[in-house]
């Protein structure tokens, strides 16, 4: 695999997990009522804030992980 080609999909990974991830954490908060959106810096809101973070920051490693255990079985 050339170059241009690696950093592609670990480019394409890290942004499909990390957006994966982000969207997961969102739509948890929908489900517990948080409002990541709400007027104001409300408790909820915090969380909700906090939710798409960790789920971005989770799929992110999630997309590296997988990313790396490719790279051992293709080696």
């Amino acid at each position: 695999m050339s170059d241009a080609s690696k950093l592609l999909l670990e480019g394409v990974s890290d942004a499909v997990g990390f957006i994966g991830g982000a969207l997961a954490g969102y739509w948890l908060g929908q489900l517990l009522g948080w409002d990541i959106f709400s007027e104001g810096y409300t408790g909820t809101s915090i969380g909700a804030i906090a939710l798409v973070g960790l789920g971005g920051g989770g799929g992110l490693q999630l997309a590296r992980l997988w990313r790396a255990r490719h790279r051992k079985d293709g080696q």
